[in-house]
């Protein structure tokens, strides 16, 4: 009976989960939809407005558009750095880790264990980090 209870539990989490993702994708869509009808509302009365403002204010929305366009580029450089790091500091666990579990097991009466190479999965989990960080990251030049 306990391992029914369990089982019960597990599917209503998974079925919670599913429809709480569900439902914000449709709400951002719903969100991004509005987003864009209002802009080319704006877009339809500053084409209909006579003389010069019309000019001001489309000026005002590319100068908006670029600031936005740099703030993008700042996010995903600063993405790419944290990558970076990320990547380094997982490299340097994994490092420090085997250095640490050699001389750990090295007074074993059969010698050194090799235990010591469970350091490589840090390694091994920080290197594709730094790699893509480095080299893959799509877009954005390297610093």
């Amino acid at each position: 009976m306990a391992n029914g209870g369990i089982l019960m539990f597990l599917c209503v989490v998974i079925v919670c989960a599913f429809s709480f993702t569900s439902i914000a994708v449709w709400v951002d869509g719903r969100r991004k939809e509005r987003e864009a009808y209002y802009k080319a509302e704006s877009m339809r009365r500053i084409a209909e407005m006579p003389g010069d403002a019309a000019k001001n204010v489309i000026e005002v929305m590319r100068e908006e558009e670029r600031i936005l366009k740099d703030r993008a580029v700042a996010a995903a450089a600063k993405k790419r750095e944290g990558m970076i790091i990320g990547g380094l500091v997982n490299i340097g666990i994994g490092i420090g880790m085997m250095v640490f579990l050699y001389f750990l097991t090295l007074d074993h009466k059969d010698g050194p264990q090799h235990v010591y190479l469970s350091g490589l999965i840090m390694v091994f989990v920080g290197l594709p980090l730094l790699l893509y960080g480095v080299w893959m990251k799509p877009g954005i030049p390297a610093s």
